[in-house]
């Protein structure tokens, strides 16, 4: 009843000491996020003298100036012309058509004259054409043309159709040569608005060099001023689609995060409250939102926790689950906040030095996969809290995928010790985090020879291998700290000079140099099924420690001729004696401290195996003597280490005692033993597969072979003996 009282108040306490752990783990969470999602009050006009240097939170594209230079861009685009020859054309056209017309009427005015003469007798009487009635019939003669062409024809004054008119054949000729070849002429050069005035003055110019009379210059310019036009027009739409161009060219003007949008003292002018419009920091009013997010995080977190560990076997796993659960999450926010803390304007890519597998790795390693997938997910978490201003930002997503991938890379590996896997572990925790920030880096379009890119990448390096170093150095040290049998207290009790070895050299030295040899034997054959090989030697080392209360009553620490002590005594005394050295090899062991592992193998190494030397004894005075009064008190062995501790420490044992040990004896031997105790059931809580207890036997066989086996005579020594022989007798 006592002893049940006692597991019932050590139950109690575990579970009040994971609340209470619990509960202050969730208060200490909040208080270190706290300060990240807190919002203040703000207020900032233009001309107001900073209060403080403020930064940009995020980064984010500044749209103003990004406008003001796409319109720049745009306004520095030059109008684009259509050229049109056949305008040219047209107006050439335009003049043959009228000379065409002049000429109809002239020669029609001609036949009316000579008509009217030829019908008349007498001729002085009449009078010819004159110049204004031949104007006349050329306007009538405009109305039969295309009506498109008549504006052309009636720009003209009447000065010129007059002049024209009092003009001969050949004169009319020469205008109307003329006036082509200028007009084609300047007509096949784009003129445009800008330059249409300029180019008639330069055509005028050009006719003042005729070689004719004033007369028909004039007549010349009158026909190139009106037949000299635009014919190269503003092409609208390709112009827009220039400046579309120009404007898309332009990259956006980006505010960084960490950038110094207004120092401390400097008058915030209208580009700085630009700036801060866009970061949303002109105007901000305290928002509870993240404040309750972070809370239900938290619980969100305690739940997921406390389910966990209450699925996990055996209440010292839960409490070491919690415990170590904790201690590394609030390792990684504080490391987390401390980055906030060395963060620079230059330096926004400082979260990627984040050690992001260390807590997953080590609660891989130290508790189990599940603890490693839970701490990646909710560190990803807490760091959307931690850095809460670059919410929203491709940082951020960069920080929490990164982030994401190198945790569960960590809780892919392997559940061995680190200081086994250094190639793997640089690969999973280096490597491969590497190249998924590459990824990332050609995902958001990241230029390769910008200088915030290769930080980024040599900072995702940095925290990498830190995380690789870490790892490795503090292995030990975490181990030793989670586990009673870390490698730094095995190296240290497998050390000669430890005072139980030197106790049980100068006390048992038979026993100890069969621990020694079993030791050798046991740690071989662990190793060869990927065993814990160092624990297996220190655990035989001490496996035989209780023989030091009576270290003459054990053969193997008798001297040369001395009698065994056993003969004088009952075969109940001897076993008593006997099984004590198990029973006081756990007292010591315990008092001493010694690793669990190393206890349990004292513990096991004999199971509930038969004392069948004494039994045979104790059966022949006593035939009612029953197998379990000889049998040890075990229990069996309980791990793969103990099983092959227990078939090792016989099989030693046994081949040292053996007449002419040979390696088939050996072999015969080992092969039965192991099959007894198969029979005996001795073998049957270790985990041993077939397969590997056949792995232990030939190394238990082959490590015996090479200690135990006997000298082979060689023909050729022996007949070069008896050759030496006989030379002495015939000497003598």
């Amino acid at each position: 009843m006592k002893l049940k009282d006692v597991r019932v108040g050590k139950y109690k306490f575990g579970k009040r000491y994971m609340l209470l752990l619990g509960l202050g783990f969730a208060i200490i969470c909040f208080l270190l996020v706290y300060g990240n999602v807190r919002q203040k009050e703000v207020s900032i006009t233009e001309g107001q003298l900073a209060e403080e240097t403020i930064r940009a939170n995020k980064t984010i594209e500044n749209r103003y100036e990004t406008e003001e230079k796409r319109v720049l861009a745009a306004e520095a685009v030059s109008p684009e012309y259509t050229y049109s020859k056949d305008i040219g054309r047209k107006q050439t056209e335009l003049i043959e058509q009228l000379f065409k017309l002049i000429t109809e009427v002239s020669q029609e005015a001609k036949k009316e004259y000579e008509s009217e003469r030829a019908n008349t007798k007498d001729k002085d009487s009449v009078q010819k054409v004159t110049k204004e009635e031949k104007v006349v019939l050329l306007k009538k003669k405009f109305e039969s043309i295309n009506q498109d062409d008549i504006s052309f024809y009636q720009g003209f004054p009447n000065v010129f159709y007059e002049g024209i008119f009092e003009l001969s054949e050949s004169d009319v000729e020469t205008v109307k040569k003329e006036s082509i070849t200028l007009v084609e002429t300047k007509m096949a050069e784009p003129i445009r608005s800008s330059n249409l005035e300029s180019v008639r003055q330069k055509v005028n110019d050009e006719i003042q060099y005729l070689n004719i009379n004033r007369d028909l210059q004039q007549l010349i310019k009158y026909v190139a001023d009106r037949a000299i036009v635009i014919n190269e027009a503003a092409n609208d739409k390709k112009t827009e689609e220039l400046r579309d161009q120009a404007k898309n060219n332009v990259k956006p003007v980006m505010i960084y995060q960490g950038e110094v949008i207004v120092r401390e003292g400097v008058q915030i002018d209208k580009r700085a409250i630009q700036k801060l419009e866009i970061l949303g920091l002109t105007n901000r009013e305290p928002s509870l939102f993240p404040l309750v997010a972070l809370g239900l995080l938290i619980i969100l977190q305690m739940a997921v926790l406390g389910y966990l560990v209450m699925t996990t076997k055996g209440q010292e796993k839960q409490i070491r689950f919690m415990t170590f659960y904790v201690v590394m999450m609030l390792v990684g926010i504080i490391v987390m906040k401390a980055l906030l803390i060395f963060e620079a304007e230059n330096m926004s890519a400082l979260p990627m030095t984040f050690p992001a597998a260390f807590t997953p790795l080590v609660l891989n390693l130290f508790i189990n996969r599940r603890a490693s997938i839970m701490g990646a997910l909710f560190q990803v978490a807490f760091s959307i809290f931690v850095f809460y201003e670059l919410l929203g930002t491709s940082t951020m997503l960069l920080i929490a995928v990164t982030y994401a991938f190198t945790g569960m890379m960590a809780a892919l590996i392997p559940r061995e010790r680190i200081g086994r896997q250094l190639g793997a572990a640089a690969i999973w925790l280096i490597i491969f985090p590497l190249v998924f920030v590459l990824l990332m880096a050609i995902y958001q379009g990241m230029e390769f020879q910008d200088s915030k890119t290769l930080t980024l990448l040599v900072c995702a390096l940095v925290g990498n291998v830190f995380t690789y170093l870490m790892s490795v150095g503090l292995h030990p040290y975490i181990e030793l700290l989670l586990n009673d049998d870390s490698v730094l207290v095995l190296n240290e009790l497998s050390n000669p000079n430890h005072p139980l070895l030197k106790q049980l050299l100068e006390e048992a030295p038979g026993t100890y140099h069969h621990s020694m040899m079993v030791a050798s034997l046991s740690a071989n054959a662990v190793a060869d099924i990927g065993g814990k090989s160092l624990l297996t030697r220190v655990g035989c080392y001490y496996h035989d420690i209780g023989k030091i209360k009576h270290a003459n009553f054990f053969v193997e620490n008798l001297p040369d001729g001395a009698e065994n002590p056993h003969n004088f005594l009952l075969p109940e005394d001897s076993k008593e004696i006997i099984f004590s050295h198990v029973s006081e090899g756990v007292k010591i062991l315990e008092k001493e401290k010694m690793p669990q592992m190393v206890i349990d193998i004292c513990r096991q190494h004999h199971g509930t195996t038969l004392m069948s030397f004494f039994y045979s004894k104790a059966k022949e005075r006593n035939s009612e003597v029953t197998e379990e009064e000889f049998r040890y008190p075990g229990p069996r062995p309980q791990s793969k280490e103990a099983g092959v501790v227990s078939l090792a420490d016989t099989c030693e044992a046994a081949v040292r005692a053996m007449d002419h040990p040979s390696n088939d004896k050996i072999r015969e031997f080992v092969h039965k033993l192991i099959d007894g105790r198969i029979k005996d059931g001795q073998l049957d809580d270790t985990g041993l597969t077939l397969k590997e207890i056949r792995i232990i036997e030939n190394s238990l066989v082959n490590g015996l072979c090479s200690t135990f086996h006997s000298r082979i005579k060689y023909p050729k020594m022996q007949s070069e003996a008896e050759k030496m022989k006989k030379e002495q007798e015939e000497r003598s």
